[in-house]
């Protein structure tokens, strides 16, 4: 991102729409997390924007569809972006599968087997915030680090407990 303030090109707040429903404590504790960590640090800005933000986003699924409903931090309306979750299905299964890995590994491994495990998560946490960045690519202008941490979010959206 280039030319903008980074004061203003950023997110301010982040909300979940009913439609993504409720889940265990231990979810929604790292739904919270997720949220924290994207608001904590982030660089994000709608493409063909000509106001200012910051902006916040709302979150909700519509038909197996991630809606991104961005206003400014005001609460104006600025544009509503819809992507379809499909491209994300392997990748978070695959990421769900290796975290799984990972965990055990912890407990049952040695240091150097889980320290593989746990760059090939790494890796597929970054394939994931790719995806998500080629996905919306202009439309939203985010950074990597964005990228990363809005696809940990919308890991934690489909984690049951």
């Amino acid at each position: 991102m280039t030319g903008h303030d980074p004061q203003r090109s950023r997110l301010v707040d982040v909300e979940l729409d009913d439609t993504i429903g409720r889940s265990t404590p231990d979810v929604e504790h790292e739904r919270a997390v997720a949220i924290f960590d994207l608001i904590e640090e982030n660089s994000f800005r709608p493409i063909n924007d000509t106001g200012e933000g910051p902006y916040r986003l709302k979150l909700s699924l519509v038909e197996a569809r991630l809606v991104f409903a961005i206003a400014r931090e005001s609460g104006e309306d600025v544009v509503t972006h819809i992507l379809s979750l499909t491209p994300f299905r392997r990748i978070v299964k695959d990421y769900y599968m290796i975290c799984e890995s990972y965990y055990d590994a912890i407990r049952n491994s040695t240091p150097s087997q889980i320290e593989a495990i746990d760059m090939g998560r790494r890796g597929l946490h970054n394939d994931g915030s790719q995806t998500l960045m080629d996905r919306l690519a202009g439309k939203i202008d985010v950074d990597f680090g964005t990228a990363r941490r809005l696809f940990t979010l919308i890991c934690v959206l489909h984690w049951r407990g």
